[in-house]
């Protein structure tokens, strides 16, 4: 039997095993926050914003006459700082979120080498070592988790006036007012170093970085897990 032209072009070739495949090239991004991670966050941000948005105009005397309906304002400022440990409390349903709050909870030896760096104003990654999470980052998360609590007491004594006698509801208007402010200068700070970072806000948004990225801002990240 003769053989048809052409039979034995490209099509005729074996198919190559798939250990003779060339490897996939590695993915440039690195897994960082879970969808549940992501979603505390922007929940907890908005109902913080929400909170000092409302507080302003209470104490500032022209942004309360320019919105005006002073009780609306006190109801929203009450309710969003009722609720605000709400997306913290769901999200310990969520294993991803439990594991970052042990990583935040961990102070490290090369954590006080980081805050020595900056002290020193020191921008060279080398001199900053950091997990998933700088020494910075894990101040600040310590800060949020201690203020809300008594954010959260003292606001509670101002709301409910037979509670509590009258001078603890003076003392709770004195740290509640001052705390407050103390929170909103710490949170502008906040949100301008991740303005300063868009790789990541990036993984905040998205939940992957860039490897690169997290090689030189997180060295020891990978050695965590």
């Amino acid at each position: 039997m003769t053989s048809t032209p052409g039979s034995g072009g490209p099509t005729a070739a074996p198919t190559p095993r798939p250990s003779d495949r060339p490897a996939a090239p590695p993915t440039r991004l690195r897994r960082r926050f879970s969808r549940a991670e992501r979603l505390v966050h922007r929940a907890t941000g908005a109902l913080m914003l929400l909170c000092v948005a409302t507080a302003a105009c209470l104490y500032v005397p022209q942004l309360a006459e320019l919105v005006g309906r002073r009780y609306l304002v006190v109801t929203v400022h009450q309710w969003s700082g009722l609720l605000l440990p709400a997306p913290f409390l769901v999200g310990l349903a969520s294993p991803a979120f439990r594991a970052d709050l042990r990583r935040l909870n961990r102070f490290a030896p090369h954590d006080k080498e980081w805050l020595r760096a900056v002290r020193r104003r020191d921008f060279r990654p080398e001199s900053r070592p950091a997990g998933k999470f700088n020494a910075g980052q894990k101040l600040y998360g310590g800060w949020i988790a201690g203020a809300v609590p008594v954010m959260l007491a003292t606001g509670l004594m101002m709301w409910f006036t037979w509670l509590t006698p009258l001078v603890w509801r003076t003392s709770a208007t004195f740290v509640h007012d001052w705390l407050s402010l103390a929170v909103g200068l710490v949170l502008v700070g906040h949100i301008g170093m991740a303005f300063a970072d868009p790789e990541a806000r990036r993984g905040m948004r998205t939940g992957s970085v860039e490897r690169p990225w997290a090689e030189r801002e997180h060295p020891l990240w990978k050695e965590e897990e």
